[in-house]
């Protein structure tokens, strides 16, 4: 069993299994190896040639996780091409060890998109058995796999589908004047025009300093929805990965010497997604999320990219489902599979069971001073 405590790959599978990679013409002999991303450098080469990669598939999202999550380990499974050793798919793996909430494995903790990086049928089963063996050597209860454009394992029997939560997305394929067309005219396109005849100022965050400013608008807002809020050591790690890369980036903005607002953005690939948005109530009459939404997707359409996320949504946040309906987004599933298929959720649990409900309560209920601490607690659980 993983002790959890280091980043060795456990002995499973440890023989080389050969067997056909794709579904037509001759097919290439294939390995099953466990490889360590952070010393392997086919890794991040590989996410960025996958079409599924994302941003959370690189190493440096594993580094982030498990230095700021004790209770999590990564491992990674990977079928290799046995002639060349170039990688062909893979199925990250953490290991999410809690006494309170149990022992499960998860792909991948915190990500709003994810995909196994499986292209065929073929390679969801080569690499399954893995997985199982994981699971054994864990003594996991379940295997949770969040999905979004990958659909290998949806028709496996052994696996059970829960389609909940949603993802926003506008395509930026239009220059931003008629972008800004699309929007809602009262709900949105008003908005901006207040916000920018307000005296709002955007500032990009490039101090320590902005990203403490960007976690007390963090913890206000999660109090304000009676959410405990993720620890500041992960946003911390985040940033310190992927803010020097480019592939990070916090906006605030600015009001008057006060900062009402603000965002922070990854970018990857041909993609910006919305992780954090975040604001104080007291300024909501000069709608500065409004303004950051908006100065965000006109700075991505500028600079290329093709799409703007909003991220996920639970189908109960009806109001905040509405605020991204009203940007003209698309409206997509974001599929989860479980194993054994027995402990699928079903739409009942989850936010509507007593433990969510009890953590709601006291989220409201701790003082805005204690709420760091609480946010520790809790997210020492989840993943």
């Amino acid at each position: 069993m993983p002790d959890g405590t280091t980043n060795r790959m456990p002995s499973v599978n440890s023989k080389t299994s050969e067997s056909p990679c794709g579904g037509t013409g001759t097919a290439a002999p294939v390995r099953l190896e466990w490889i360590d991303p952070l010393t392997d450098d086919r890794w991040d080469r590989f996410v960025d040639d996958h079409p599924y990669g994302w941003l959370c598939h690189r190493a440096a999202w594993k580094q982030v996780l498990e230095s700021a999550f004790p209770h999590m380990r990564g491992y990674y499974p990977v079928l290799q091409d046995a002639a060349s050793g170039d990688l062909l798919a893979a199925l990250p793996l953490y290991h999410v060890s809690s006494r309170l909430t149990g022992s499960r494995l998860v792909s991948i903790p915190f990500a709003s998109l994810c995909d196994p990086l499986i292209q065929n049928d073929d390679q969801w089963q080569q690499l399954w058995p893995a997985v199982l063996e994981l699971q054994r050597r864990c003594r996991t209860g379940h295997v949770e796999i969040r999905t979004h454009a990958c659909r290998q394992g949806e028709k496996d029997e052994r696996i059970g589908r829960r389609c909940f939560f949603l993802h926003h997305c506008l395509g930026l394929d239009r220059p931003a004047a008629e972008l800004k067309a699309s929007f809602h005219r009262t709900c949105v396109r008003q908005r901006i025009d207040r916000a920018e005849k307000s005296g709002l100022t955007l500032q990009i965050g490039r101090l320590e300093s902005d990203l403490k400013t960007f976690y007390d608008l963090y913890v206000l807002t999660r109090k304000r929805k009676a959410l405990p809020p993720q620890p500041y050591a992960f946003l911390e790690a985040l940033w310190r990965a992927f803010e020097p890369t480019g592939n990070l980036e916090l906006l605030l903005a600015e009001y008057r010497g006060s900062f009402p607002a603000g965002m922070i953005l990854l970018k990857y690939k041909d993609r910006v997604s919305a992780e954090f948005a975040v604001s104080d109530d007291n300024f909501r009459h000069i709608s500065p999320n409004h303004f950051l939404f908006w100065r965000a997707i006109q700075a991505a359409s500028s600079e290329g990219y093709r799409r703007f996320d909003f991220g996920r949504t639970s189908p109960r946040q009806e109001s905040l489902l509405d605020f991204k309906r009203r940007w003209g987004t698309e409206q997509e599933d974001l599929p989860e599979l479980y194993h054994p298929a027995e402990a699928c959720p079903n739409d009942d649990q989850g936010e509507s069971d007593w433990k969510y409900r009890m953590v709601q309560g006291l989220s409201r209920r701790i003082p805005l001073c204690w709420q760091g601490r609480w946010g520790r607690f809790i997210y020492r659980h989840l993943g």
